[in-house]
């Protein structure tokens, strides 16, 4: 028998079910940015340029090291391990610059993101650097935003072919003039240049140039917003950077709201209206095709485009500018509040204005002080830090460094008058584009001398050797002590490295084992 106490079922239904089950891939739907100009598009313009040249022309720049080292300024030597920054060497064990300089950059990130919003995204990174260059061949090639979508919606003719292929012809030269850029970096940039075109370089560039120009073309011209949106994880992450006082692109609605194209009308119609035409402007220009009147979202890359396209517009209609933004949340949500009477009503335009015309003056304005809070000192500071740090340790850094390596098996020798001798490996680093005669001393172990091996020198306590020019010395010496200064104590001693005409030195402290003290 059925229980009477039973609750009806509740109406629930299954979100995954055969019925309304959304495809797990949704085709592309394709974005045509319509060409716009204005401060934010020059700027841009400016940054392109900028960044373009730095990465194209950089493998090109010569620095005199003398000649002992290479003369390009930038250079990742590979093979000797080296990399060359300018006057800046760094070595292998040296790494930590490097981690130095990724740990400011992602700081960096955090910095600029708290304050401006994405604005990496927006100006500096390669994604929408190289996007702007292919659109700008697109757009020279094919046409403006209608003619684009006409040319691609039509169907194929002799012309359309020739257009298409133009452009990807173009796209593909550009994609392998990156991945060329990159390898130069690698190698003597004249040197490597005549090898590739000689067809004598090795395998290992070809394969770089190649997949760089893959990575680039696909990228750049095929997938363009969907890196932005499916790959990068920074849209993910920046939720986390961002406050109620950092800048962001924003649609103030708040003066824009109620939409109408038709405003006299409904203005003698005694409805509010409020700035915003309902044009689509911003929506034609938008890199990534959306809506930024629909609220922040992931895909926005801040690139302020719809900032130009809209104050355009407002020229044209002799309004003030400003309708599309950078502006901070908690700006924002102030003026909502007085255009919404504290959330009483909807958006009345009415009630930002004096007039009618004329902003009230109890409406948010930005000011820089926003961005020095203590978010940004934080950030700021840890920054700082790490710069500070770095460049402390890379203006006091020696140039000249040893190290040593007891033998292993035998610890130590018994010679045929009794005395005791020990054998290490000692390596000189000679770190400085020119050749060093480095002088070895020992310091401390009573009586004991020391002799090279492979080195016609009488056993001294000192001798000097001669180190080639940003090389590694490798030596084998012998430390022997006599019998009579052997003791039950354990024994340390310093190998001491100093180059006379520069005053660097270094030391490092060994030990010295005797058939006492074996361990």
């Amino acid at each position: 028998m059925r229980d009477k106490t039973q609750t009806e079922p509740p109406e629930a239904e299954a979100i995954d079910s055969p019925n309304t089950r959304e495809p797990l891939y949704a085709p592309r739907k394709k974005v045509f940015p319509k060409r716009i100009s204005g401060n934010f598009r020059r700027f841009k313009w400016l940054v392109m340029a900028i960044t373009l040249a730095i990465y194209y022309l950089t493998p090109w720049l010569r620095w005199d090291r003398g000649p002992f080292a290479p003369d390009q300024a930038v250079l990742i030597d590979l093979a000797n391990r080296r990399f060359y920054f300018f006057f800046i060497e760094i070595w292998p064990q040296e790494f930590y610059y490097v981690a130095g300089l990724l740990v400011m950059a992602g700081i960096g990130l955090f910095l600029i993101t708290s304050t401006v919003g994405r604005a990496w995204c927006g100006y500096t990174c390669p994604q929408t650097v190289w996007v702007d260059l292919f659109l700008v061949v697109e757009r020279a090639i094919e046409g403006d935003r209608n003619a684009r979508i006409k040319l691609d919606a039509g169907s194929w003719t002799a012309r359309k072919l020739v257009l298409r292929v133009s452009r990807h012809a173009i796209w593909l030269a550009i994609a392998a003039a990156t991945g060329g850029a990159w390898i130069f970096y690698f190698a003597d940039a004249p040197s490597l240049i005549d090898e590739l075109f000689a067809g004598t370089a090795a395998p290992v560039a070809y394969i770089t140039i190649g997949v760089l120009t893959a990575t680039t073309y696909t990228f750049g011209g095929l997938m363009r917003e969907q890196v932005c949106t499916y790959m990068c994880p920074w849209p993910r992450i920046q939720a986390a950077t961002l406050d109620e006082n950092s800048l962001t692109v924003t649609y103030n609605d708040w003066r824009g709201e109620p939409r109408s194209r038709h405003a006299k009308k409904a203005l003698a119609a005694g409805q509010p209206v409020g700035d915003c035409v309902d044009c689509n402007a911003c929506v034609a220009v938008c890199p990534m095709g959306i809506d930024i009147r629909d609220g922040q979202q992931l895909e926005c890359i801040t690139c302020a485009l719809c900032i130009d396209a809209c104050d355009g517009v407002m020229n044209k209609l002799g309004k003030d500018r400003g309708l599309i933004s950078y502006a901070t949340l908690s700006d924002y949500n102030a003026n909502m509040a007085a255009a919404t009477a504290g959330g009483a009503c909807s958006v009345n335009p009415s009630l930002v204005r004096t007039d009618g015309s004329a902003f009230s003056n109890r409406l948010a304005h930005f000011h820089v002080r926003k961005i020095f809070r203590p978010r940004t000192f934080v950030y700021m500071s840890a920054w700082s830090a790490v710069g500070l740090a770095l460049l402390y340790s890379l203006l006091t850094r020696d140039r000249l460094e040893v190290n040593v390596l007891h033998d292993r098996n035998p610890q130590f020798v018994t010679l045929s008058d009794g005395s005791i001798r020990n054998g290490y490996t000692v390596k000189l680093l000679n770190m400085i584009p020119e050749p060093r005669t480095i002088v070895v001393t020992m310091q401390g172990l009573a009586d004991a001398e020391m002799s090279v091996v492979g080195i016609d020198m009488p056993a001294d306590r000192s001798l000097s050797v001669p180190v080639e020019p940003d090389r590694l010395k490798m030596l084998k010496i012998f430390v022997r002590q006599p019998a009579e200064q052997i003791n039950a104590q354990a024994q340390t001693f310093k190998f001491r490295v100093e180059d006379k005409a520069s005053l660097e030195s270094d030391e490092y402290t060994a030990t010295f084992n005797a058939p006492e003290i074996v361990r």
